[in-house]
């Protein structure tokens, strides 16, 4: 990695077989963008189901574990910017984008930028438990008015166990990304242009009341490109339950060669 990546981006290895492959053996490059408040981490399962065949680069936002000296970015657009420039250029490999919940909104703006570099746009756009832009914007959002009413709408998604909210250490280190991040969410316009070529899948679970099925197929508005949806029982932290099913679907979806 160059130096800007090592700041932005994350790899994870099997422990069983640490040396056993590395990131340049790899035939697809997946970007991977955690949720609201989340960190890198998140992506590890992928991450190391998807070794060798697969490069995962889980982004790690500013605001949070080993960046929790950084003010957290609270304008997507400017992170989409960042990561981009982080990224760099796209190489010989094709390049897939994975993003959940806020995270899908920054995959879809930084497959945006990239689409507007020569051979850039991602061969695959995987956009997860989140409204699409053109459904978003007919729907109001109450957005969290204090520390209280964020923590119980992160609460209230389910993603992270209740414990951690009863920890007023723990809490207190989450607070400044997910403050950040919810402003950047509440702030949020999409990039108005031409539509995105590539192919496009949609995850969702059929009981996620922050985005719902309907919401999150609307994505199909914002390519001409393939739109395929999948849907999976659960709320909206669907993958936690589903995880080898999510992984498996992800290598079908990548054709690799052998290394």
């Amino acid at each position: 990695m160059s130096q800007g990546q090592d700041i932005w981006f994350r790899r994870f290895r099997a422990l069983t077989r640490p040396h056993s492959t590395t990131a340049a053996d790899a035939a697809y490059e997946l970007v991977c963008f955690p949720h609201a408040g989340g960190s890198a981490g998140y992506w590890r399962p992928l991450a190391v189901g998807l070794a060798p065949a697969v490069d995962v680069l889980a982004v790690q936002y500013p605001g949070r574990l080993d960046r929790f000296r950084e003010a957290p970015v609270e304008d997507l657009h400017l992170l989409a910017d960042l990561i981009v420039e982080a990224l760099g250029p796209p190489g010989d490999r094709p390049r897939a984008l994975l993003g959940h919940s806020m995270g899908a909104s920054l995959a879809y703006e930084v497959a945006v930028r990239l689409a507007r570099l020569p051979g850039g746009e991602p061969h695959l756009l995987v956009l997860s438990g989140r409204r699409a832009p053109s459904s978003a914007k007919r729907r109001t959002e109450d957005w969290p008015r204090n520390d209280a009413e964020l923590v119980a709408r992160v609460r209230g998604l389910g993603g992270t166990e209740s414990a951690f909210f009863d920890d007023p250490e723990l809490l207190e280190l989450a607070l400044p990304a997910l403050r950040g991040d919810y402003r950047a969410l509440a702030s949020y316009e999409d990039t108005e242009g031409p539509l995105l070529s590539c192919p496009v899948v949609t995850l969702t679970g059929d009981r996620d009341s922050a985005a719902p099925v309907e919401d999150v197929q609307a994505w199909q508005n914002h390519t001409s490109g393939d739109c395929r949806s999948h849907v999976f029982a659960g709320g909206h932290f669907f993958l936690n339950d589903h995880a080898s099913e999510v992984t498996d679907l992800i290598r079908d979806l990548l054709p690799t060669r052998t290394a």
